[in-house]
């Protein structure tokens, strides 16, 4: 991708969202359903679109709201669905619509107190610690599941909703398609089947009860961070919100843990016009991006360490002395403090990423003993592992992970961005040396690595060809001058379909996926020969796939 000339800029009017006509898209507009861009479609985090392309309206919250209700009903979830929004303008209408139906539906629904934001980890947490019976003096009866209403880090025209089911974490792929299926016959059938109320009458009804999500979550980090060594350490730690769902949250963590936070922007807009713009030249809150927090970078010296978070706080962006991490540099140091530090954890518990993240981080898990569970592009696919522990760690190389309790239990099962920034602060405050340092030694150790994400045409032909693609296709016996040690298709970690194809050699790899929206398959790619042998990957990669798609008739 180009860079575009105010890439790191900050926003300007023209770059801004006309937040009146968006909003008023969502009530006016009604989807297509011969288009396929307009219907109900549950991605890896939800379904996702935006109210001026007829892909996020009150039509599609209303039928995916009442899908979900049935879900519910078949699957025999009574409990509580705690819900919580971003700080997107269509988070608040989608919410609206969302409590109509539940209402309606008898569904006891918990909201934030004041109608409030509530991160993706937070909702994950509250589910959990309901259905451990921690709400009461016994367990309950009846389990709790939960919706997120964001569309995460994307755009501010763009709206989202997810569902958490009693895990807590991602939705499956069967409850995900269910839910699609039955929301896009509603839309069909012009809404028919679902039951609705006003919005006031809804929040007077004995089915939507304000909840405090902030108290519990807060008061609960000190079993899964070192909270005292940050404190005693006396770290100045900077804090952007970007605007997000986690904004109220950092002043009661700073007060209850005694902690020296300062936050630098507390501004929520919905046209988030204090961002500075992504590399394509749009306002993007990806945390991960060093355009979109080129203002917090810019404050770098000022604190020992500063934190970014996206919208639903689940991914997470490091800031040291030295500037915004990379997210996979970040996660291999996570990896190496935490399996050092935890003792409270099994001796099993082993270390899980995704298939498209650096090696790296397969490197430091050799070095520590641990055993690495690799598995395909998705938070859904370490939530087991999460919650039974057998995984300590679970991260994906969009700066998203989490990781267990100190003790070795359950914390969430969804990415958690706030426990990911202050575990930062925590290995500065413990071992005297920011993450970059860490990285730098880890670098000094196993090689540089050199990582890298393009984009190649495809038509749909072909992205169908390589989404279940048979490694036979692939030829290629050498990759940049290696030879090739593996051609995967399904995750080594848990045998499951990638969806693509990943090529293997001792210093290198790609891996190429389909998109599921655009005309296009993304290739993630590493080299720890340098920048000319990725730029060799890079080159193969491309011819490999195109001739295993051409031997497959496509």
């Amino acid at each position: 991708m180009a860079q575009h000339s105010h890439a790191g800029q900050p926003a300007r009017l023209s770059d801004l969202t006309n937040i009146p006509r968006l909003v008023s898209a969502y009530y006016l507009n009604k989807p297509d359903m011969s288009r396929p861009e307009q219907r109900v479609a549950f991605g890896t985090s939800g379904h996702r679109g935006s109210a001026l392309h007829n892909a996020f309206t009150e039509s599609h919250i209303l039928a995916v709201t009442q899908a979900l209700v049935e879900y519910r009903q078949q699957a025999g979830i009574t409990g509580p669905l705690f819900v919580g929004m971003d700080t997107h303008a269509l988070s608040e209408s989608a919410f609206a619509s969302a409590v109509e139906v539940l209402a309606a539906n008898g569904v006891e629904t918990r909201i934030q107190a004041g109608l409030g934001f509530t991160p993706t980890p937070v909702i994950s947490h509250a589910i959990l610690r309901y259905n451990s019976g921690k709400e009461g003096a016994s367990k309950p009866a009846a389990r709790a599941d939960g919706v997120v209403i964001t569309p995460s880090h994307n755009p501010p025209e763009d709206g989202g909703f997810k569902y958490n089911p009693p895990h807590g974490g991602p939705a499956e792929g069967e409850i995900t398609k269910w839910v699609e299926d039955r929301a896009n016959a509603i839309l069909e059938a012009g809404l028919a089947g679902v039951k609705r109320m006003p919005f006031a009458e809804a929040l007077k009804s004995p089915f939507v009860v304000e909840h405090d999500y902030v108290t519990p979550y807060v008061d609960d980090l000190k079993n899964v961070l070192d909270m005292d060594a940050i404190k005693n350490a006396g770290i100045k730690i900077g804090v952007d919100p970007l605007g997000g769902s986690g904004v109220a949250y950092w002043d009661v963590i700073a007060k209850t843990y005694g902690l020296n936070i300062e936050v630098v922007n507390y501004k929520v807009d919905p046209t988030f016009s204090f961002m500075t713009l992504d590399k394509d030249g749009k306002i993007r809150m990806d945390c991960s991006s060093p355009f979109a927090m080129a203002s917090l970078i810019a404050l770098k010296d000022k604190f020992d360490i500063a934190l970014g978070n996206d919208p639903d706080y689940d991914r997470h962006g490091i800031v040291t002395k030295s500037g915004l991490m990379n997210p996979n540099h970040y996660l291999a140091v996570a990896i190496q403090y935490l399996f050092t530090h935890r003792t409270g954890w099994s001796a099993d518990a082993a270390v899980g990423k995704t298939l498209v993240s650096s090696s790296m981080i397969d490197r430091v898990a050799g070095e520590i003993g641990r055993t690495l569970k690799e598995v395909p592009v998705g938070f859904k696919w370490f939530v087991d592992g999460l919650y039974s522990g057998e995984f300590g760690f679970g991260g994906e190389e969009s700066a998203g992970a989490s990781f267990l309790r100190k003790d070795g239990t359950v914390w969430t099962t969804d990415k958690d961005g706030f426990i990911l920034a202050l575990l930062a602060a925590e290995i500065l405050a413990v071992t005297g040396k920011d993450p970059q340092a860490h990285y730098d030694a880890l670098e000094a150790k196993f090689g540089c690595s050199c990582y890298r994400r393009i984009d190649a045409p495809a038509n749909s032909a072909q992205k169908a060809v390589l989404s279940k693609l048979d490694p036979a296709l692939v030829e290629a016996s050498t990759l940049a001058g290696e030879p090739i040690i593996a051609k995967l298709t399904r995750a080594p970690g848990n045998d499951a379909a990638i969806g693509g194809l990943k090529v293997v050699t001792e210093n290198g790899w790609f891996a190429a996926r389909p998109s599921g929206t655009e005309s296009i398959y993304k290739i993630y790619m590493e080299s720890f020969k340098g920048e000319a042998h990725l730029d060799l990957i890079q080159q193969e990669a491309q011819q490999i796939v195109s001739a295993a798609l051409t031997k497959a008739g496509v």
